[in-house]
């Protein structure tokens, strides 16, 4: 993790499926929640489903969520957004969350989920999975996604791996 970041304000990176399922929108509400009760601040990608689950979350309880959209407009983003960053980017902006992020939670997801999770595996951003994709190969000795049960273990183990920082 970089020096000086306070774990009171590590940013949590949200990432998942843009329509959801009810469960994963309400896994995704008290993922935004817990991020917020920590001070942490939630990074996401600024739209629907999971991110706009997770952005009332925090938002909820007082929490501070950037959404850096593919956009070219703030205008885009969801309702919950404090700081909503627009990139015109695309699918592209994906990096830039998986970068703003000192550890990533992913909840379901397709394939734009599943670019996130490869781009934070690659740049060895810690990778929280609850209900999300599996990663194995020949080789690989384990599945890199540390697994949650629940939203509170998803954060609890996010929150651990974020102070335990990238190995850059």
């Amino acid at each position: 993790m970089e020096a000086g970041v306070q774990p009171g304000r590590l940013r949590i990176g949200v990432v998942g499926e843009r329509e959801t399922t009810p469960q994963l929108w309400q896994a995704a509400q008290a993922v935004g929640r817990e991020i917020a009760r920590r001070g942490g601040i939630l990074i996401c990608g600024g739209m629907g489903g999971v991110m706009e689950a997770a952005s009332k979350g925090a938002r909820e309880a007082g929490g501070v969520v950037v959404g850096i959209l593919p956009t070219n407009t703030e205008h885009a983003g969801n309702p919950y957004l404090t700081i909503p960053i627009p990139t015109g980017m695309g699918e592209g902006r994906n990096v830039l969350v998986v970068r703003a992020s000192h550890a990533l939670i992913a909840i379901g997801g397709w394939y734009g989920t599943l670019v996130e999770i490869a781009y934070a595996l690659a740049l060895k951003v810690p990778v929280v999975g609850l209900q999300t994709w599996r990663i194995e190969r020949p080789g690989l000795e384990h599945d890199p996604i540390l697994r949650a049960g629940d939203p509170v273990e998803a954060v609890e183990l996010a929150w651990r791996a974020a102070i335990g920082g990238r190995s850059e």
